[in-house]
């Protein structure tokens, strides 16, 4: 099966820059990476597709040697120009274009003394629902691989330090010769790091960092909601051979509350009154969460009347104006009559005859019905 041209798969102009190149390639890698499309293998062939024209076209000898040849240029099963195939150094692009959105977070950006920064953590957070809208300081325990304070870092035992490494002279990648051409890759003996250490460590094993708990107190700003993260810079994990800590990222989520619901700035709940406080107007008093307040409920209220309180609600975090309680009013029928009450309740209904000026809504709904019907038979 012959292999579509590396230019229409990336969907560039063959003068494109390296940076044209590499914007489609990063375009493409974000689109069909296969963490994002599980279990989709269409998507995965894209995404190799994709990643083997980036690397053949960002070589300046390879896309030279493509463009006057073809694929049978590149191709190493023909004596290719290439002759490293394009699983020799996949990593090397992937991280390359990638390297700028991920901070080198990944377990990458090492340089050539072997330097890299530590890994982002995330910390699933539950908060009650006064402390999202009120604010708070909680503390949390997070274990973390910290900088061994033994070694400060170094991975080495003390009173000893690493050497550089003498296969690849600190820089961290040999070259491996391939009949007329060379390949590089990480060198095996100090793994990329840039330097060997030949006394490690006790504390760490010459890791250079080990793992603990860490007490962090994190503020929660007033208005956070589920789905919010927040980041605390450098309190991730300690970088490798003292390279710069990650991040910690909070994740926010805010737990179910028994009587309000929230939508955005708005807060929600349901406050049930007697048929008789429906009926005849009453005061009642509703929660809000900064106390509770008086609500005047006007004669005749029907389910489903909506109260709003102006500025009981929540003040966003990212601002917009403080939201407002809406309180819907339902109105509940009494139970567990004693014989006494529900005579004075047939006493009522009898009292109130069929006048549709006592029950407007069922003396509209039942015409409603009627004319319904007398259409189906009309």
């Amino acid at each position: 099966m012959s292999k579509r041209d590396y230019y229409e798969v990336l969907g560039v102009e063959r003068g494109a820059s390296e940076g044209d190149l590499k914007k489609a390639y990063r375009r493409l890698a974000m689109k069909f990476h296969p963490d994002r499309n599980p279990d989709d293998e269409d998507a995965e062939e894209k995404f190799k597709e994709a990643s083997e024209a980036y690397e053949i076209l960002s070589d300046a000898e390879k896309r030279q040697a493509y463009d006057q040849f073809g694929h049978a240029g590149v191709d190493p099963s023909q004596g290719g120009a290439g002759g490293f195939g394009f699983e020799g150094n996949f990593g090397d692009i992937f991280g390359d274009v990638f390297g700028d959105i991920f901070g080198g977070a990944r377990g990458g950006g090492r340089g050539g003394n072997g330097v890299a920064r530590g890994a982002d953590l995330r910390y699933n957070m539950q908060l009650d629902l006064e402390q999202a809208v009120n604010g708070a300081t909680i503390e949390v325990q997070i274990p973390v691989l910290a900088g061994c304070d033994d070694c400060d870092g170094s991975g080495a035992a003390p009173g000893t330090s690493a050497s550089t490494c003498p296969d690849c002279q600190g820089a961290g990648q040999v070259r491996v010769s391939q009949g007329f051409f060379s390949l590089q890759q990480t060198c095996p003996r100090c793994r990329g790091q840039g330097r060997v250490v030949t006394d490690p460590c006790r504390a760490c094993n010459g890791a250079g960092r080990k793992e603990r708990r860490k007490t962090l107190s994190v503020k929660i700003p007033a208005g956070v909601d589920t789905g919010d993260r927040i980041r605390l810079t450098g309190e991730g994990e300690a970088g490798v051979n003292n390279g710069p800590p990650g991040d910690l990222y909070v994740q926010v989520d805010v737990r179910e509350h028994p009587i309000f619901v929230r939508e955005g700035r708005h807060l929600y709940c349901e406050v049930p009154i007697s048929v008789v406080d429906a009926a005849l107007g009453g005061e009642l008093e509703v929660p809000t969460l900064e106390g509770r307040v008086k609500l005047k409920v006007p004669a005749e209220t029907q389910t489903g009347k909506m109260f709003r309180l102006r500025g009981k609600g929540v003040t966003q975090v990212r601002g917009g104006g403080v939201g407002d309680l809406l309180c819907k009013v339902v109105v509940e029928t009494p139970v567990k009559l004693t014989d006494h009450q529900k005579e004075l309740m047939r006493e009522l209904k009898t009292s109130l005859g069929e006048s549709a000026k006592h029950s407007p809504r069922e003396k509209s709904w039942f015409d409603g019905v009627k004319n319904f019907f007398d259409g189906l038979t009309g």
